[in-house]
């Protein structure tokens, strides 16, 4: 087992370690863990959408969106402010380039909050297209109350072809360049109703990008080639052994066989190592 020792098989070793490594303590309970995430977010909407609509002033009596109401349906009369709204850019949906339209929403009892109107498509993904403007005067809207996003990187918005552009659909940032004091959270508008553009889906972010169970299926993949890698080395380890066993012990049975050939053929052309010299 010396050879172990060797450089080339002490890197294909650490190799191996390394990659069961991350398998198992990082790549398959990674998986694991967004299946749960996605369960647990299909189980707060499944129960949201299990009670009925109501008024934003009862379920939201004072401040903004909180995870214990998120995905929750309501309703709420007031006007739109669509001179402070925004779009969200670097959206894709029906698998093309997108923007979300956030416009402010002045309640009836003085409330601003964030109306996430839906997504228009764009055939060049950088350029605003066209889209109709929210109605004027008082409506009532139904909506779907959501938490904010948050940016990883914190990029700041701007303005540009003639619109206010953020990163994520966030209340706060809205807030923060219009100087309107937008309640925490955004309303999703229902499909049908007053200034909804095209609806976004009623489903979980993580369940947007991939099918039921396909995170789980990885996490049995990683742990599946996590075994093959365990396996593949043992095979070879033990290929390599028996390899060398057979090469010492292979040599003597050469000479051995060679020795009976240089026999037979001296017995078939009738010559005797015994027989006594011919002078």
């Amino acid at each position: 087992m010396r050879f172990l020792l060797r450089p080339a098989w002490l890197a294909l070793i650490t190799t191996v370690t390394l990659f069961v490594i991350a398998c198992y303590a990082l790549l398959a309970p990674w998986q694991f863990g967004r299946e749960a995430q996605r369960d647990a977010e299909q189980h707060t909407l499944d129960a949201a959408s299990a009670i009925p609509p109501a008024p934003l002033a009862q379920v939201l009596p004072t401040g903004g969106v909180a995870a214990a109401v998120d995905w929750r349906q309501v309703t709420v009369t007031g006007t739109y402010l669509p001179e402070a709204e925004g779009v969200v850019r670097l959206r894709v949906y029906d698998g093309k380039p997108a923007f979300e339209v956030l416009t402010p929403f002045r309640a009836t009892d003085g409330r601003v909050v964030a109306i996430d109107r839906g997504f228009v498509t764009a055939e060049n993904g950088a350029v605003v297209p066209p889209y109709p403007a929210p109605p004027t005067g008082e409506v009532t809207i139904s909506a779907r109350l959501r938490l904010d996003k948050t940016d990883p990187d914190h990029r700041a918005e701007f303005y540009a072809d003639g619109h206010r552009q953020l990163y994520v659909t966030d209340s706060r940032t809205l807030a923060a360049a219009t100087g309107l004091p937008i309640a925490e959270g955004y309303l999703a508008l229902a499909d049908g109703q007053p200034g909804v553009l095209n609806s976004l889906p009623v489903e979980p972010a993580a369940a947007q990008s991939a099918a039921p169970f396909t995170n789980f299926s990885y996490a049995l993949q990683w742990l599946t080639f996590g075994a093959i890698a365990v396996f593949a080395l043992v095979y070879f380890v033990r290929l390599e052994m028996l390899q060398r066993r057979s090469t010492s012990g292979a040599m003597p049975r050469r000479s051995a066989r060679q020795v009976d050939r240089a026999a037979f053929r001296r017995e078939l052309s009738g010559e005797d190592d015994d027989r006594p010299d011919a002078s």
